[in-house]
């Protein structure tokens, strides 16, 4: 049996990899995409936890997989990225993929960008940019806040030990995580496989956007091929 463990970022949730886990779920494959501590619905959670109940939550939901399948694949949107590079250095895991993962956090020229972009347009085409970008700021408290850039602080070092096979996506319009993010994991990781694309039109919600049948394409075709060292 093979099991996937896929991990939301920072104040978001599981439907930010839900439309993959769907797919991957399809192949009867054993998947786990929980809700970090203190993200979710309940009011002033957040305000409850720390960076370490993040990668603890993430951890347990490993360890559960890795008793029961043969192979595990995990998978980090954002913050879950570098959480899931980090467990990827403690465990077992067959194949790690990245999407968007938070190195370099705040893109500002693309945020000036799209919200130029929906000034332009009267805030129609664009207002879901808006609207996010609202509801990101309102919804993570400051000491929140403070714990992420902890979390993305400590855990950065940690991308030097990565050695399983690395996927590595990204968007090049994404506002929240600068691109460059890519191409710094990239250099640090020493897996003797490992492939990084970028996705001209996407923004941050990589699995949502106007190139979410590629970015599954890439995943799936990663995942599901047995793999070759890259000659060197």
């Amino acid at each position: 049996m093979i099991g996937c463990l896929l991990l939301h970022g920072f104040t978001g949730g599981p439907f930010e990899v839900e439309p993959l886990s769907e797919r991957l779920a399809a192949q009867g494959w054993s998947i786990a995409a929980p809700t970090l501590p203190g993200h979710g619905d309940e009011k002033d959670a957040m305000k409850q936890v720390t960076w370490k109940d993040w990668i603890k939550k993430a951890e347990d939901e490993l360890k559960e997989l890795l008793l029961t399948c043969s192979e595990v694949y995990l998978i980090g949107f954002s913050m879950g990225g570098m959480i899931a590079a980090y467990l990827s250095t403690k465990y077992q895991v067959s194949k790690l993929v990245l999407l968007n993962a938070c190195v370099y956090y705040i893109n500002p020229a693309q945020v000036y960008q799209n919200i130029a972009e929906a000034i332009k347009s009267n805030f129609t085409a664009n207002s879901e940019i808006i609207k996010r970008y609202m509801e990101k700021s309102l919804s993570a408290p400051v000491r929140s806040i403070v714990h992420f850039r902890r979390l993305i602080t400590v855990l950065r070092p940690e991308l030097s030990k990565v050695t399983a096979p690395t996927l590595i996506l990204q968007g090049e319009r994404d506002d929240l995580v600068e691109p460059r993010s890519a191409e710094y994991i990239y250099d640090q990781i020493e897996s003797d496989i490992k492939e990084i694309h970028f996705l001209p039109q996407s923004k941050h919600l990589l699995l949502r956007d106007c190139e979410k049948e590629q970015v599954f394409e890439l995943v799936e075709r990663f995942l599901m091929t047995e793999l070759a060292p890259q000659p060197t």
